[in-house]
């Protein structure tokens, strides 16, 4: 290889690592999205082969199989892809005119299903466009262009929310707005809910209720006594990152398997009390131990310090 192409890694690898090292706290805002895992949170419904075309390079955020090999700005992450990068490097320096890329579209963007390198290569050149042949997924959420799976799963939570609103009318009968979950999938759990304890009223008289009537009960009845327990023992206190909805799904759903093993008896305050203690124990574990951290390097860097006198 040239020292041209050698130089192109060095670059693109250098910038891996102080993507990487700007991220230290939090490794996985600079790890490449998976098409897996968005595919099995949206779950399209068909496929559809659209052809070749041209596509912004902006809208690749991710690969179906070397997200590991790749940070989420498609610089490469090991030296041991050295060899193949700048083979595909010297081939756009020659003007050599390299097959077009293989893609998944799904709502608006696009994951590599082959051609990372090329990606990676352009990328690096700053190359603006790249010939694809697509395979698109078909669903009715439009994602815009970001760098992290914890980005785009905020952009699938708000499509969802806006989804369950809408369908069910969840905010004009309750006059509740603010059922948020941080992870996606969570509003299809509380329709569940809904419907299971539409189904129970049901069992008791003739003419069945409406689902207005439903989804009024359950937030009077279970929803909002629930969310009092929660601030009752104020967990959300010692659960950082977490809403009030995701702790309602959380203890409905330790409640349930306490019941399983032991009975209907069990008052809910004791699994919120349960639950509290944990996460405040954990908290005071976590804190300790950064104490000692902290205690371990200034004792570490007095002893430098004397050292060098």
């Amino acid at each position: 290889m040239s020292q041209e192409t050698e130089n192109d890694f060095s670059k693109a690898r250098n910038k891996a690592l102080i993507n990487e090292l700007q991220h230290i706290l939090n490794p996985e805002e600079a790890s490449m999205i998976s098409f897996k895992q968005i595919r099995q949170i949206i779950k399209p419904q068909n496929e559809t082969y659209v052809g070749m075309q041209t596509i912004p390079i902006s809208k690749i955020v991710g690969s179906e199989g070397r997200y590991k090999d790749f940070d989420n700005q498609f610089f490469p992450k090991n030296s041991f892809m050295k060899e193949r990068w700048e083979h595909v490097d010297e081939a756009v320096i020659k003007d050599i005119i390299l097959p077009p890329i293989r893609v998944y579209e799904l709502g608006g963007l696009y994951f590599v299903r082959d051609g990372n390198h090329r990606v990676s290569v352009a990328k690096s050149k700053g190359v603006e466009f790249i010939d694809a042949e697509i395979v698109s997924l078909q669903t009715e959420i439009k994602l815009s262009p970001v760098r992290t799976l914890g980005e785009m799963l905020r952009q699938i939570i708000v499509y969802e929310k806006k989804n369950f609103y809408f369908e069910t009318s969840f905010g004009d009968i309750t006059d509740y707005w603010n059922l948020d979950f941080s992870s996606p999938g969570q509003y299809d759990i509380i329709y569940q809910h809904i419907l299971t304890h539409k189904y129970f009223i049901n069992q008791g008289i003739k003419k069945e209720i409406t689902m207005e009537a439903a989804i009024t009960s359950w937030f009077n009845t279970v929803y909002m006594p629930v969310i009092a327990v929660i601030e009752k023992y104020k967990i959300m206190k010692y659960i950082k990152k977490r809403t009030a909805g995701d702790l309602y799904i959380w203890l409905i759903h330790c409640y349930d398997e306490l019941k399983k093993k032991f009975g209907d008896g069990i008052p809910l305050d004791i699994v919120a009390n349960d639950i509290k203690q944990e996460y405040k124990w954990s908290l005071l574990k976590k804190m300790k131990n950064l104490k000692n951290k902290l205690l371990f390097r200034r004792k570490k860097s007095n002893d430098t310090g004397k050292n060098n006198r």
